[in-house]
């Protein structure tokens, strides 16, 4: 049988190399800070990459910035003048994120929000091309139903984390928060006909639903 470290290690071999800047976001994650793994990384980065660049977003919503590497993946792949806006509860990450906008030198094209997602969406006043949720799991549905209608209709919503570590095929793990968290989003997705859906599994999964209906 296949030993999946050499396998993921190819894998990283035969995508396009990580630039410096993001390099340099993820050494300084797993040295700074707590949950460090919650980072995209180098192979789902480049998966938020290709998504983005082949919609071309006028505007990006993220709900859950960390540390900004999928914020910056995402960024790439804007229309000419295309905005991403960034929500991020915990404010001590706000300024690592900010720094490597900087580096990148995408800053001028990412707005970054410090707060409740639930507060801030309605805010924003944008319609979104493209949504990617990567926050509180049990929370998960509520930003679906609350992002829905500011999506236009052939714009997508990405979901990280909806395997959840194979939890969510697992009956013990069902009464978890985070896990039935993710179970109901799931389904939520599943059941909606305003949607056509598919779960990309890589790494932890990722919902991937294209609104097709208001």
């Amino acid at each position: 049988m296949t030993d999946p470290v050499l396998l993921d290690h190819y894998i990283l071999n035969h995508i396009s190399p990580e630039e410096d800047f993001l390099y340099e976001l993820d050494r300084e994650t797993h040295l700074k800070v707590l949950r460090s793994r919650m980072l995209s990384g180098h192979l789902q980065g480049q998966i938020l990459s290709m998504i983005s660049c082949m919609i071309q977003p006028k505007c990006i919503l993220e709900i859950g910035t960390f540390t900004g590497y999928s914020a910056l993946c995402l960024a790439k792949g804007l229309a000419e003048v295309g905005q991403l806006h960034t929500i991020e509860i915990d404010d001590e990450l706000e300024s690592i994120a900010q720094k490597y906008f900087v580096k990148s030198g995408l800053a001028d094209r990412i707005f970054q929000h410090i707060g409740d997602a639930r507060e801030i969406i309605p805010s924003i006043g944008q319609k979104f091309d493209l949504v990617f949720i990567d926050a509180d799991k049990r929370e998960y549905s509520e930003y679906y139903n609350l992002v829905f209608d500011h999506v236009r209709v052939g714009g997508f919503i990405l979901a990280d984390n909806i395997l959840w570590d194979g939890k969510v095929v697992d009956p013990d793990a069902a009464s978890e928060e985070q896990t039935r968290g993710i179970l109901e989003f799931n389904d939520l997705v599943q059941n909606d006909s305003r949607v056509r859906n598919v779960i990309l599994p890589v790494r932890d999964g990722i919902m991937v639903a294209q609104k097709i209906a208001e």
